[in-house]
Formats: structure tokens, C-alpha cells, sequence
């Protein structure tokens, strides 16, 4: 076992509860997310993996409990109030603008950030810097070779890059990502997690990512949080969960791990 301190905690819950009905989609879950760690989150298909998300980035109301993020208590925070705060989300943002190129999707994105909402359409020559700062954001994801076409005419291994790129863009301290490699190929997946990886831990940015792929998961993440019927099944290593008999039980061992 590594003797190593752990990094600080960036985000927690505290026995977050969330009902439909008398269902516990989420069902007083205890959940955090360290600085700067890249963590994947794995279940079946109605585990609670997108509900808890939802609870954090303010798309849900939690029926009880706290969300905690970076010391404050964020629970009644609109979804706008948490971007605002550093928690960003790839797919809950403003969809790809088809029309426009991938570079005005960026910086729609930074102006968004900006709180400059009047120019979201206008898009005024005058803002060199932020011009600037999205062909930056494109080279980060290699994109750049594609900021002057339209988003529309991207392939879809581009798109889920674009569409992490302008979430990076809201300078976010932790970034939720809901399965990045869906609907491409396998070899496609690799270099899209090699990009994504690269620019999360080298701007010391914490990603979680919702994903159903495992070589995925057990390549890319420092630790993986299992949930089953809205509850935490375990939460380790990639080693740890390997060698986790409820979890090779209930959800490796099953033909999926979608939710």
C-alpha cells in the first residue's frame, strides 16, 4: 500500500439522498473527488451513476443531504452558480453549434465564461484575447488543425474533443465527463483518452467520468467508484476493484456496466 498523503479532498457529499417516488435513484451516498485525480465512475444501468451526477452539477435538487465543494456547501447552487464555482460538465453544456466553426464554439464558450452573453452571436473581431485563448484551448485537445471548420463536419472521435474543450474552456476544477469514447471506434478511443488525459493532468484539472468500457476505465483511471441500486458498492484502485469479488459479481462480470 502506498505510503503517499493523499491529495486534499475537492468535492464531497454527505449522505446525499435523491427519490423518484419511493425509489432511491441515489440513496444517502457518501462520494468524493481528490485534487487532481482523473476517478471513474462504473455501474449498471440504473445504478445512480448520471443521478449523482446530476446532484452535483445542480441539474437535480437533492431531497437530503450536502454537497461540498472546495470547503463551501454548494447545495442550493443554481447549475450556473457551480460553473461559476469550477464544476463543469462536457454534456450539460450549450450543444455544438453545427453551423459554426469549432474555434467559434470555444470561444462562445469563453465569452460565456466572461459573462459577455451579448456577443455570444456577435462575435466581435474586437476580443483578440479571446480569439487567442480558444485557438490555445484547441491546441491543447490538437484540434487546432480543425478550428476553421464547422462543428457539423467534424468526425464523431472530433465532436466528443470539441465538446470536452469547450467544457475545458470555463476553467473548471473538475471537469465531469460522461462516457467521452461513446459511438467511436476502438482505435479511436485510446488517442481520444491520451488527449483528454494529458490536458486534465497537466492543468491539474480532477476529472470523474461516467464510463461503461472497462479497458477504459481500468487504463486511465487513479481510482474507480463502483455504485449498485443507489448505493456505493466499493470505491479503490484500479488494482483494489480488480480484485473486488462484489464488483467482478455484480457489474464486471455482467455484459454491460452502462447507466
Amino acid at each position: 500500500m502506498s505510503a503517499s498523503v493523499p491529495s486534499p479532498v475537492l468535492l464531497e457529499t454527505r449522505k446525499l439522498l435523491k427519490q423518484f417516488g419511493e425509489f432511491r435513484a441515489v440513496d444517502h451516498v457518501d462520494f468524493r473527488v481528490q485534487e487532481g485525480e482523473v476517478l471513474a465512475l462504473i455501474g449498471s444501468n440504473g445504478a445512480g451513476k448520471t443521478t449523482l451526477v446530476n446532484l452535483i452539477s445542480g441539474l437535480l435538487r437533492a431531497d437530503a443531504g450536502q454537497i461540498i465543494f472546495r470547503g463551501a456547501d454548494v447545495t442550493a447552487q443554481t447549475v450556473h452558480q457551480r460553473i461559476a464555482a469550477g464544476i463543469a460538465r462536457s454534456f450539460q453544456l450549450v450543444n455544438l453549434f453545427d453551423q459554426l466553426s469549432a474555434l467559434d464554439n470555444v470561444a462562445l464558450a469563453i465569452f460565456s465564461r466572461q459573462g459577455k452573453t451579448r456577443k455570444l452571436f456577435s462575435l466581435a473581431d474586437a476580443d483578440r484575447p479571446v480569439w487567442d485563448e480558444a485557438m490555445a484551448v484547441l491546441h491543447l485537445f490538437r484540434m487546432e488543425s480543425k478550428a476553421r471548420l464547422s462543428a457539423g463536419g467534424l468526425a464523431q472521435g472530433e465532436r466528443k474533443l470539441l465538446d470536452v474543450a469547450i467544457a475545458y474552456a470555463l476553467k473548471p476544477r473538475l471537469l465531469f465527463l460522461d462516457e467521452p469514447t461513446s459511438g467511436v471506434s476502438t482505435r479511436e478511443k485510446a488517442p481520444i483518452m491520451d488527449t483528454i488525459s494529458s490536458v486534465v493532468r497537466s492543468e491539474r484539472i480532477s476529472a470523474a467520468i461516467i464510463e461503461h468500457d472497462m479497458d477504459v476505465v481500468f487504463s486511465y483511471a487513479d481510482r474507480i467508484v463502483a455504485m449498485h441500486q443507489g448505493t456505493i458498492l466499493a470505491d479503490g484502485t484500479p488494482d483494489e476493484i480488480r480484485r473486488n469479488e462484489r464488483v467482478l459479481t455484480t457489474l464486471i462480470g455482467t455484459p454491460e456496466t452502462r447507466g
